[in-house]
């Protein structure tokens, strides 16, 4: 089955543009339903933490977006490796599509934890592991952006990024274990591969459908800014004019 899919054909800025339209409303449609179920499992289902009483409530919206931040950085640098191997146009719109929808949510998940921090902590901010790391995310995601924007020519500014991508990937292990591997003040992972979850069974699920949702508009903006991207380095092709035309 997987065979008979001809990849090359979507691997086409001009293919894959037409099918990047016809999936953009469906992902941004279920990103919505999830995102109002899982907010209604975080704010009106799940029980009141005896510890943080309803401050805790904000985990519904910072893991996922922590998630998120962290996996779209990887994605972002297997794009660019896939780009810099093959020479292929497309994984390069692709890697420069998520990194804003990555730089969003990192700034996201450092804000609510901000907001978490002050009631819990009693501070907004303290230089932790766990919290410099993801600081060193988003300046990732600054910085990516800001290297493509600086150079002109759109292939040179693709490589460039691409080394930045590849060299700040390093980071995200470093994030996700810096709970485990320094004295942090930061709580331990919320969810784990090895143990039972430490939270109730419905604060779990509510979590779980707003990572998802977070996920299907993560696809939704970079698929919707790839088909930006698209447009503008192909701009003078022919199959763009005849599209405009028969638009118009």
């Amino acid at each position: 089955m997987m065979s008979s899919i001809n990849w090359y054909k979507y691997s086409s800025p001009a293919t894959f543009y037409g099918l990047a339209g016809k999936m953009i409303p469906w992902f941004y449609g279920v990103a919505a339903l999830l995102c109002v179920a899982g907010l209604y499992i975080g704010l009106f289902l799940a029980p009141t933490d005896f510890q943080q009483s309803d401050a805790y409530r904000i985990i519904f919206i910072h893991v996922p977006a922590s998630w998120m931040s962290m996996f779209i950085y990887v994605v972002m640098a297997f794009w660019a490796a896939l780009g810099l191997a093959f020479n292929t146009r497309l994984s390069f719109m692709m890697a420069s599509a998520l990194a804003p929808t990555g730089a969003m949510l990192t700034f996201v998940a450092l804000w609510t934890g901000a907001l978490w921090g002050k009631p819990t902590w009693g501070a907004w901010w303290v230089w932790d592991a766990r919290l410099t790391s993801e600081l060193i995310l988003f300046f990732l995601y600054l910085g990516f952006m800001a290297l493509q924007a600086a150079i002109d020519d759109p292939r040179r500014a693709d490589r460039a990024g691409a080394l930045i991508a590849l060299v700040g990937v390093v980071n995200i292990p470093i994030i996700y274990f810096s709970v485990r591997w320094w004295n942090t003040l930061h709580q331990g992972a919320s969810v784990s591969m090895t143990k039972a979850p430490s939270m109730a069974a419905i604060m779990l699920v509510g979590m779980l459908v707003m990572a998802l949702a977070a996920w299907m508009y993560a696809i939704a903006a970079a698929l919707s800014r790839a088909r930006s991207i698209i447009l503008e380095r192909e701009k003078n092709s022919q199959w763009v004019a005849q599209m405009l035309e028969a638009e118009a």
